[in-house]
């Protein structure tokens, strides 16, 4: 398989079935109150589960991860909820937080 149709399988089959979700979720939630209990209950499931991951990778970290000493893993974790809390509870904030601080810390200890 040549380059270019293993970069045109990865379109074909990872981005555009996720894509065409995301639009009909785009529309469908266009009038839904964002304070409605089904919204807020939506809300702090898919933050559920985003904790969920971060323990599970923190606790028992998969391949080159491993190999990231846990202090500075944790130090990510930290750094990533400080930026969740300071940018008015900002997942993403604190997700780009905490990669940053993860792969600089990696960097820094050589891995």
């Amino acid at each position: 398989m040549t380059e270019l149709g293993a970069y045109s399988l990865l379109v074909l089959v990872g981005f555009l079935p996720s894509e065409v979700w995301r639009l009909l979720g785009l529309a469908f939630a266009h009038g839904i109150d964002e304070q409605s209990q089904l919204f807020l209950w939506a809300r702090a499931v898919a933050t559920a589960v985003l904790a969920g991951v971060i323990a599970k990778i923190l606790l028992l970290p998969p391949a080159a991860l491993a190999a990231v000493p846990l202090p500075v893993r944790l130090a990510a974790i930290a750094c990533g909820c400080a930026a969740f809390f300071a940018v008015r509870r900002s997942v993403f904030a604190g997700v780009a937080v905490g990669e940053l601080v993860l792969t600089l810390g990696a960097l820094a200890y050589g891995v």
